[in-house]
Order: C-alpha cells, then structure tokens, then sequence
C-alpha cells in the first residue's frame, strides 16, 4: 500500500513526464499522451487539469479523429512563468529573466568591483534585489537559479570552494531564500552547461560528454550515462587545478602548476603584454591596440590569429600544447563522445578547434584516434544564462535527463 509521501512524490513525477511529453510533443491529445508514456487516462487527465490551472499547459484546437469526437490537443506555454539567472564570474555577475525555454526577456551585467568574500556575497544579493524590486508578478517566479565557478555542493546549495572570490562554505541558497523568499538552485558553472548542452543544444543525442569552458579559469563538466558527474564532495571536472607542469607557476588554490595558470584568459593576456613590450613590435595585434593595453581583448586576439599574427599564434600553440595534454589524459580516463569547447577565445576560431583536435588525435591511443571529436558550444553567446536556466528546467522537466 502506498504511504502519502510515496503518492505525493508519484503524483509529481507523473506531472513532470507529462508537462515534458506536452513540451516535447505538443500539440498532443490527453489520450495520446497515456498511449506515448503508458500512464492511465485519468492519471493523464488529473495531471493536464493541474497543469492548465497553473496556466503551464492550454488547449489549443482540436486534432482529426478516428471515430467519435475529435481530440482536444495541449500544448505547453513557456510564458506562462518565468527565471532568474545568475551567472558568477571573477570579473562580472549577469543577470536575466528567462522564459521556461531560457529565452531571455531582460538581462543586466555588472562588476564584481573586485570584491571578494562577504563583500561578493552581498553584492550578489544586492543585484538581485534590484533586479527583482520592480518585479510586479514575482509570484509567477519559477525560482532562481544561480551558476558559480568552484566547488559546490549543489544538493545543499552551498559553494564550497572558489578560491578566487574567496568564498568557502557558503550556504548560498538558504541565503538567498531567506531574504528573497523564493526557491534558488545552486550549481558549478560547467556542470549547467553541459545541463544546457543536453537540454537546448545540439548535443542531445550524447550521453557522456566532456564540456570545457575557457575565461578566468578553465571549468569542466562531465555528463557520463546522461547524467551529470559530481564527484563525492562535489568536486569532479575541477580539470583546470590537474597539475600540467610540474613545479611551475603557483595557483590560488595552493597547487604550482595547475592548467588554468597557463590557458585562461589572464595568462593569454599576460603574455600578450609581455611581448608587445619586449618584441612586438611591427604585428597586428601591436598595430591595433596603439599602446593601449586595454585595447586586448578576446575578441581581438581571436582576430590577431585570422590575420596572422606570429605573437598570437606563437601564443596560441603554447595553450593548445598544455590544454591538448589535459584533454588527452581526459579521454584516455573518461572516453567521452564529443568534446566541447567554450569561452571568448574559443568563439569563431575555427583555427584553434583545428590545432587543438590535430594535436589530441595525435596523443591518444590509436584506436581512439579516428573517435576524436572536438566541437564548440552550440549554445552561442548566451551559454551561461542557458546554463542557469538549465539548471531549473532539469528539474522542472526531470526526464529529459534521465
């Protein structure tokens, strides 16, 4: 016999198999929603009734029938409700409003000013509480969710460890529902991407995948089975802090050497300053910036590589050359289908997915060697407010992910 508990909890996942078919699906009938997922027609009924109430699902029309009366057909709103997102980085905090298909309706971008420690924590809260202030249908929040850099303990929703913003078992979520009221999802950065890679991009049809994101640090997610990978404490896919060169620089995190000290983009940069002032002179990238440093961004180192330019490329060999020995070991361990790469430098550089693909297929195995399968997001500019929403929706729509 079943407890309440167990009906409550069969209830919903029956709720969130349906919400999902009518998403996948719609328009679809009530009676072709219980043949697709084999649920009785009255658990089905019970189910859509809610759902129209919740104005997550409407009626829209009716189908062709094979005898008797035509069908009514359902299909689900995203506008019925809507997302907060909040993306953390070491430079800015972005945030969005997003429908419940991550579509962005308003989105702002802020500097973290530096700060760190209590400091962040409360810019974070701060940016929120104007972001929502003028919010007169909050109640139609589906909750907010919120993506870091770091280890996070995401079925708590604390932030463990992010050693650059100094951050260390933070209770975040029951921080944010206390002052805000509403439910908020917490999660490593990486992880809601390869979530959102599954869920809106164009890797759907794989179920282990390795997803590295390349900008302050170097993130990785890893989804094995189609289900993201974790780890005990939370801390799996922390690729950046392997240990690349031994003895060499030393990290935030304690550790000399660590692979995001010499493939983020603050190594790039710095070494791009270092040698425009020693022997830069005369190349694009030097040409362009005119002795403004601030002038170096992503966007045109990227365009210094089209173009040609010796610095960059000498530059970019030395991040495919450390990078490539990371993703080897990567897959020598995991044996991922695809590799996925993200970030500013890696954004329509067709010349650096190509590098770093000829130098992986070289190290790996033999066997592997023809299986080597680099590709960059599909999620375009938008990857990390997708992420944040993907982090909401794989719960809201639970099976897509198992």
């Amino acid at each position: 016999m079943l407890r309440t508990g167990d009906l409550k909890l069969m209830q919903e996942l029956n709720r969130s198999i349906i919400l999902n078919t009518i998403r996948k699906k719609g328009p679809i009938s009530r009676s072709d929603i219980a043949k697709l997922i084999n649920i009785s027609p009255t658990t089905v009924t019970s189910a859509v009734n809610e759902l129209i109430n919740q104005r997550v699902v409407y009626e829209d029309g009716v189908g062709s029938s094979s005898g008797g009366r035509k069908p009514v057909l359902l299909r689900f709103d995203p506008n019925s409700r809507y997302i907060i997102g909040v993306s953390i980085s070491n430079s800015f905090i972005k945030i969005s409003e997003m429908n419940l298909e991550g579509a962005i309706i308003k989105r702002e971008v802020h500097s973290t000013h530096q700060y760190q420690g209590n400091e962040i924590i409360n810019l974070i809260l701060t940016i929120i509480e104007q972001f929502i202030t003028s919010k007169d249908n909050i109640d139609l929040c589906e909750g907010i969710s919120i993506i870091t850099p770091g280890i996070v303990d995401s079925s708590k929703g604390i932030l463990s460890y992010n050693s650059k913003l100094k951050l260390y078992n933070i209770a975040l979520k029951q921080i944010v529902e206390e002052k805000f009221n509403i439910q908020t999802h917490i999660d490593n950065d990486t992880n809601a991407f390869v979530q959102a890679e599954n869920y809106f991009g164009s890797f759907s049809q794989y179920k282990d995948l390795l997803y590295i994101t390349i900008g302050d640090g170097v993130g990785s997610g890893v989804m094995i089975n189609g289900k993201t990978l974790r780890g005990y404490k939370g801390s799996a896919g922390e690729l950046g802090h392997t240990t690349i060169v031994r003895g060499g620089l030393k990290c935030e995190c304690g550790n000399e050497g660590c692979l995001e000290n010499y493939v983020n983009w603050p190594a790039i940069y710095s070494k791009i300053v270092s040698s425009l002032l020693t022997r830069g002179k005369g190349t694009f990238i030097h040409d362009q910036v005119k002795g403004d440093l601030s002038k170096i961004t992503p966007a045109l180192f990227v365009q210094a590589l089209k173009e040609g330019d010796v610095l960059c490329l000498r530059i970019m060999d030395e991040v495919v050359s450390h990078l490539s020995t990371s993703i080897i070991n990567t897959i020598h361990l995991l044996n991922p289908e695809v590799i996925i790469l993200s970030g500013e430098i890696i954004q329509d550089n067709e010349l650096f997915l190509g590098a770093i693909r000829s130098k992986v297929a070289q190290g790996v195995i033999p066997i592997l060697k023809e299986e080597v399968n680099i590709q960059p997001t599909s999620l375009g500019a938008d990857f990390e407010m997708l992420g944040a929403a993907a982090v909401i929706l794989q719960e809201k729509f639970q099976f897509v992910f198992q």
